[in-house]
């Protein structure tokens, strides 16, 4: 139900989440953005807006201890909440002196794994006993979204001790049959990698890592994987294969060869995944790639030939792997995006042209 002020932030919201928006952005001379299906638009029946007006919308939902976070850091993440309405991922920062804020919607019911319309093999890796699984891709591409269902499913189904660090926390999960805990940076702990140096105290099964961003948390993070825990994590690249490369390349020349043994042997599986405008226009389709930790692909790993692991996955499928472009491929086959968008999102043109071919015969 929208908020009888629009001028208020919480009425700004409501209206974004009655358009169905993914995004809300405050920029000073603009009316309010929207994001809706990938598309920004001036929110309906909104002036735009001066910069004293939007740093009082912000200012007036913030404890002082948020207000002298953003003044001393310039910039500052958190998260919002509307009751019965939806929860937000903030981000304010300042530009040419002025604030400037992003809000991302995120539903207050977790979705389930099978109604985000992943591939089926994604269900197992909520039953995997130890590893690293990682869900990767742009910002926006729906990686939170993902990792909150597979959390969900493992909290529905096990008797297990989950703990997540996040930035912030985004989706809210209530113990089920596990024991679950989420500790925010900033609020909980100081950072990802002091809180993945301490998370092994707290007996964990299960270790969720919102994104490993530096050095430090990635090496934790796989540490905690070789020592028997399942941990799942986030990063901001775009195929598995780049996903490889930059975990090795993050490390001095002289420690990569190691990081290389390590990741081999614990990684478990690589989701990179586009959200890509339907065909029908009402709304986003997810195009997964994925990668499954097999003999082969241990081997490329340690020996730092993740150049070849497309190939792999091109001729895994059976194992349930597929490329981007088989991704894509498949999805305009049937019907669920156009040729243009397949092309614009591809990895290969030439890769996806050939792909499209081969699946036009069963469709």
């Amino acid at each position: 139900m929208l908020l009888p002020n629009k001028h208020t932030l919480d009425g700004l919201l409501n209206q974004a989440v009655e358009k169905k928006a993914s995004d809300v952005h405050l920029v000073a001379g603009l009316p309010p953005m929207v994001r809706v299906f990938g598309e920004l638009i001036p929110l309906e029946g909104q002036e735009a807006l001066s910069a004293d007006e939007i740093r009082k919308l912000i200012y007036a939902i913030f404890s002082p201890e948020q207000r002298e976070r953003l003044e001393q850091d310039l910039e500052l993440d958190f998260s919002y909440s509307i009751s019965q309405v939806s929860r937000f991922r903030g981000n304010i920062m300042w530009q040419r002196g002025t604030i400037s804020a992003n809000f991302r919607l995120l539903p207050l019911e977790i979705p389930r794994l099978k109604e985000l319309n992943l591939p089926s093999v994604i269900h197992e890796f909520a039953q995997l006993p130890r590893g690293l699984v990682l869900v990767t891709g742009p910002t926006g591409s729906g990686k939170s979204t993902t990792l909150a269902a597979l959390l969900r499913e493992i909290n529905e189904k096990n008797n297990l001790n989950i703990v997540t660090i996040e930035d912030p926390i985004e989706y809210i999960h209530t113990p089920k049959k596990s024991i679950i805990r989420q500790r925010e940076v900033g609020n909980d702990t100081l950072s990802f990698a002091d809180a993945l140096r301490h998370v092994l105290r707290h007996d964990p099964d299960v270790i969720m890592v919102g994104e490993m961003r530096d050095l430090e948390s990635i090496r934790n993070a796989i540490t905690a994987a070789e020592t028997g825990h399942l941990v799942f994590s986030t990063m901001h690249t775009q195929t598995a294969p780049l996903t490889i490369h930059r975990i090795i390349d993050v490390l001095p020349n002289h420690l990569r060869d190691q990081m290389a043994q390590q990741l081999a042997s614990c990684l478990q599986a690589v989701v990179s995944q586009q959200l890509l405008p339907r065909s029908d226009g009402k709304g986003r389709v997810v195009a997964a790639e994925i990668l499954i930790s097999n003999a082969a692909v241990k081997n490329l790993i340690r020996e730092s030939k993740e150049h070849q692991l497309y190939t792999v996955m091109q001729t895994s499928r059976s194992q349930g792997m597929q490329t981007m472009d088989q991704a894509l491929a498949a999805l305009y086959a049937s019907g669920r995006i156009t040729r243009q968008a397949a092309f614009e999102y591809c990895v290969d043109a030439i890769e996806l042209e050939r792909e499209m071919q081969k699946v036009s015969m069963y469709f």
